[in-house]
């Protein structure tokens, strides 16, 4: 049995300790705020609950192996129900699409709302989406992938290279197979699934609107927090030391590899291996201090967001789990957000989760999370979300936007949380509160993120600046490759089993 140290108890090194525990480690998990869960937190007042991260799940095929690994039934833990329709947008010229969460519904859902072949055109994208998943999902998510090298042998000849295509754009993809300005619409929001710009980011990430469409949109009932809190109970069943409150200020190596992890109260960690779930860059620039290690290539962070809790009396009619409210100009959001000159978006893209589940809400009232894209926090040469006035000023400008497009809560609202990117950073040391990490704005911010196994040995990397990149089936795919790469524990040399490990 060996020694796993976890830095971080984000979704990513949750997975990553449970895999580890399964197959025999000793694991401690230390995490610096007071409970475990990264983004996917929640927030509870006077009976109303909220996810205060990630509201939408898919693939969850992905969770329900991670368990099943662990040796439980996820569905025995946690309630997993479809949402349909997946999501329901206005655009700025009044018109409404309601996405189905069937696939074989959406085309005929585009046509009814725009025309002209539009379903037709978006069938067709789909079917090279799916062609491209085939490439891209089980062979490069799933497995280890360190540098072009690797991606190149992934790809099983020049076709597929050619079909991966990274050096192409989702807004150059949207241009040539859809003749709808609001379709292309539709394929940009995709982008900010990953926080990034659709003018950068490669055309192969249509494969999450494929994603999205092909297995389903899902809600936890009582909240996605939920899937954090199961983790947790599952890593307690294991026999994990799970520790919050417990800050790593470094990570501590020998010419063999890791030694461990020093915290900030000056205690000291024995580990063989050590599992970093917290950003690349962080870990390599402040955490190590070993001459093998290069502080990853600069990547431009990923788009932060500025959130509203509202607590509403009162029913919607017409209510969607998930809506997209847009802009006239799209375009403006990501120069807001990833010009030279970052500031608040002025006209936002607003999106508003507002689950029709008992759990979260008083009778005849409504939980809604409503999340504007915005730059992240950097006080220095960018955005300083701490300036007084500027969260409330902005929280009411939300509003605004809201009763324009149709959506005005204004007289219904009893009360009203308000979380900038300042406060993710913060809460989750999120660098500057940016929700993913690295964006992938190009080719190799989104298909070369820093591989899971470190400069060092011993040392991995799990969570959403690694291989294969940030959102919930990610990260889970991300600890996935992790514990393939630590394999199990060994037995002891004698023979004899130790506490806590299993009989074969």
């Amino acid at each position: 049995m060996s020694d796993v140290v976890v830095v971080g108890g984000g979704m990513g090194g949750l997975a990553a300790a449970a895999r580890l525990a399964a197959a025999g480690h000793r694991v401690t998990v230390l995490e610096r705020a007071p409970e475990c869960g990264g983004k996917l937190g929640s927030y509870r007042r006077d009976g109303f609950t909220f996810d205060t991260g990630p509201s939408l799940l898919t693939l969850p095929s992905v969770y329900r192996e991670l368990f099943a690994a662990t040796g439980a039934d996820l569905d025995q833990l946690v309630d997993i129900v479809p949402v349909d329709p997946a999501c329901r947008y206005r655009f700025a010229d009044g018109t409404e699409l309601a996405v189905p969460r069937e696939r074989a519904a959406v085309p005929g859902a585009l046509e009814a709302a725009f025309g002209g072949g539009a379903g037709e055109e978006w069938r067709g994208l789909m079917r090279q989406a799916e062609q491209l998943w085939g490439l891209v999902g089980e062979p490069v998510l799933r497995r280890p992938l360190n540098g072009t090298r690797d991606l190149l042998r992934h790809a099983r000849g020049v076709r597929d290279l050619v079909a991966i295509a990274p050096w192409r754009t989702l807004r150059g993809l949207g241009r040539r197979r859809l003749t709808d300005p609001r379709a292309r619409m539709l394929l940009d929001r995709y982008a900010t699934y990953t926080g990034s710009d659709p003018r950068r980011l490669p055309a192969v990430l249509s494969v999450v609107p494929f994603v999205e469409q092909e297995f389903g949109a899902w809600h936890v009932r009582g909240g996605l927090r939920r899937l954090a809190d199961a983790l947790v109970g599952r890593l307690a069943a294991l026999g994990a030391d799970v520790r919050t409150g417990a800050e790593v200020v470094a990570i501590e190596t020998a010419a063999d590899g890791v030694r461990g992890v020093r915290l900030a109260d000056g205690e000291r960690l024995a580990a063989s291996v050590v599992v970093a779930n917290a950003d690349a860059a962080h870990v390599h620039g402040d955490l190590l201090d070993d001459a093998r290690v290069r502080r990853p290539r600069r990547t431009q962070p990923s788009s932060a967001g500025f959130v509203l809790l509202l607590a509403l009396r009162g029913t919607t009619p017409d209510r969607a789990h998930h809506r997209v409210l847009f802009p006239a100009d799209y375009d403006a959001e990501f120069d807001a957000i990833f010009g030279r000159v970052r500031r608040p978006v002025a006209d936002p893209a607003v999106y508003v989760c507002a689950p029709d589940d008992p759990q979260l809400h008083p009778p005849g009232c409504e939980s809604w999370f409503v999340l504007v894209n915005a730059p992240r926090h950097d006080p220095a040469s960018g955005v300083d979300w701490t300036t007084p006035g500027l969260a409330t000023r902005y929280a009411d400008r939300v509003l605004d936007v809201l009763a324009a497009r149709g959506l005005d809560v204004r007289d219904r609202l009893l009360w009203r949380e308000i979380r900038t990117p300042a406060d993710l950073e913060r809460d989750t040391g999120a660098p500057g509160g940016a929700i993913y990490g690295s964006s992938s704005n190009g080719p190799r911010a989104a298909l070369l993120r820093p591989a899971n196994a470190g400069p060092v040995p011993g040392l991995y990397l799990a969570g959403g600046s690694a291989h294969p990149g940030g959102g919930l089936p990610l990260v889970a795919m991300s600890a996935e490759i992790v514990a393939g790469l630590v394999g199990p524990a060994r037995r002891p040399r004698d023979g004899h089993r130790e506490m806590g490990q299993p009989d074969e």
